[in-house]
């Protein structure tokens, strides 16, 4: 199996058996504080470090809460990861925050803003959708 493969495939079981200890293995109080979405692993080339990029809705304290109890939980998950994968050396495991979907999701409405404040105003900028559909309505 190729290396670049064969990392591909450890990063997918390591996002699989996180995501089972996410909601069954874990026990410490602050990481079910809100609701966790991982959405990305990286693995190093010679398997020893990993990067868990999470997604966490809560608000600011919580997310800083579930975060510190994720850290304080990579010890536990390293363990779990090389006994469940079968690894001689499980990865060193790091989490961090992924604002991805926050950054996606103030795009959005500040777009939702402009829109409404478009409509507020009777504006239609010349050469959009809008005014296209306009002035073919008046055509008609």
């Amino acid at each position: 199996m190729a290396p670049g493969r064969r990392v591909e495939r450890v990063a997918a079981l390591i996002r699989k058996e996180t995501s089972e200890l996410l909601i069954n293995g874990i026990r410490d109080e602050r990481v079910h504080q809100g609701l966790i979405s991982i959405t990305e692993v990286e693995v190093s080339g010679d398997l020893q470090h990993c990067k868990i990029f999470v997604s966490v809705l809560a608000d600011a304290d919580c997310k800083a809460q579930v975060m510190e109890g994720l850290q304080a939980a990579s010890g536990f998950l390293r363990g779990e990861l090389g006994r469940r994968l079968q690894m001689r050396r499980a990865p060193e495991v790091v989490f961090h925050l992924d604002r991805g979907l926050e950054k996606g999701a103030s795009v959005l409405g500040l777009l939702g803003d402009l829109e409404r404040e478009r409509q507020e105003r009777g504006e239609i900028p010349a050469g959009s959708d809008d005014a296209q559909n306009s002035h073919d309505n008046e055509r008609s």
